[in-house]
């Protein structure tokens, strides 16, 4: 086996950031394309330094005409890889790139669930990093959205999803295929122009690229780092107040709520004490209102819902919102914040 840098760093990076332990199941999710391809080889490479049990996962959304053979392409890749192959093909139409994600991480969710993988490890690189931060920004978003790609996550009960190539960008996953002349499927659909995502990989970032930075990929993935570390402090700090300010009204009889975390907000009505919450600073109450709105609202809570829910901590006696979506309706009683 030929041991090249991207070796070396994939192998430093699982070992500092802890992302696998040893002598795991992984199932790969292998489109076919040169950062899928880059991330199995290293994988197969470095599976005897770790004692891993990989599989190959593939999911079709039957968007092309040519994604039948894009399948067979991979599965004949993992016969002559000798790994297990699972593939999941839709049944349904899916129109959007967010169905489409929704769609295959439930399909790896439930292919490693039955088949007792406990990782599921996806290809994105530094340069998808850099077009998530650019996409949510010009969209409109926190520091969370700017974060969005991280190198770990729950999926579902005992399932984690890995991204290992988060500091490694396209042009390096090009170059790593080329030299071990791995077969990359090339996807029509990421030329097509009409997905926001394909014009900021296609025509923003060179641009960017050209006229403010050649390392523009990697130096918006570093702020995307950066980012990450500061929303789980604040995200945890914001939890800490919530509950402090939830605290205060429990034994008062008009919480209608339970004591255990994962039902804290579950039910209303429910009460915030504007005395804790106006000790804190504006971004950690910004914070708290949006926890608090995660758990009452189907839908992501938008940037006016929190504001209006926001204002009313200093808000004068009485005060009240409009109803918030699913009817939902906060209003001011004296030292409290009631959502009814």
């Amino acid at each position: 086996m030929v041991w090249t840098p991207l070796h070396a760093k994939i192998h430093r990076t699982i070992r500092s950031r802890h992302l696998f332990e040893r002598n795991q199941r992984l199932l790969v999710a292998v489109s076919g394309g040169q950062d899928s391809l880059c991330l199995i080889k290293l994988l197969l490479d470095l599976q005897s330094k770790w004692g891993w049990y990989l599989g190959i996962a593939h999911c079709d959304h039957r968007w092309r005409s040519d994604s039948e053979a894009n399948a067979n392409h991979v599965e004949n890749l993992a016969k002559t890889w000798g790994i297990s192959f699972y593939l999941e093909t839709t049944n349904k139409a899916i129109n959007s790139e967010a169905a489409a994600r929704d769609w295959r991480y439930q399909a790896l969710s439930a292919i490693a669930q039955a088949n007792n993988y406990q990782y599921i490890v996806t290809g994105h690189t530094a340069s998808d990093r850099a077009e998530t931060l650019l996409y949510n920004l010009i969209r409109g978003t926190g520091a969370d959205g700017l974060q969005a790609l991280t190198w770990q996550r729950s999926l579902i009960t005992g399932i984690i999803l890995v991204r290992p190539l988060l500091e490694i960008t396209r042009i390096q996953t090009e170059q790593f295929c080329q030299e071990f002349k791995l077969p990359i499927w090339e996807d029509s659909t990421n030329q097509d122009l009409q997905y926001a995502r394909n014009r900021i990989r296609q025509e923003l970032i060179p641009y960017l690229r050209d006229n403010f930075n050649p390392q523009v990929e990697s130096a918006l993935a570093q702020t995307a780092e950066l980012l990450q570390a500061e929303v789980e402090y604040l995200e945890k700090a914001a939890q800490q107040l919530r509950e402090k300010a939830m605290e205060t009204g429990i034994g008062h009889g008009e919480l209608g709520i339970g004591h255990e975390e994962d039902s804290l907000t579950s039910f209303l009505p429910l009460r915030l004490n504007r005395r804790v919450l106006q000790k804190a600073p504006l971004a950690l109450q910004r914070r708290v209102m949006r926890q608090v709105l995660q758990q009452i609202l189907t839908d992501a809570p938008s940037f006016e819902h929190i504001e209006k829910l926001t204002a009313l901590i200093i808000a004068p006696n009485r005060s009240q919102t409009d109803p918030f979506p699913g009817g939902a309706i906060a209003q001011v009683e004296g030292d409290w914040i009631c959502l009814k």
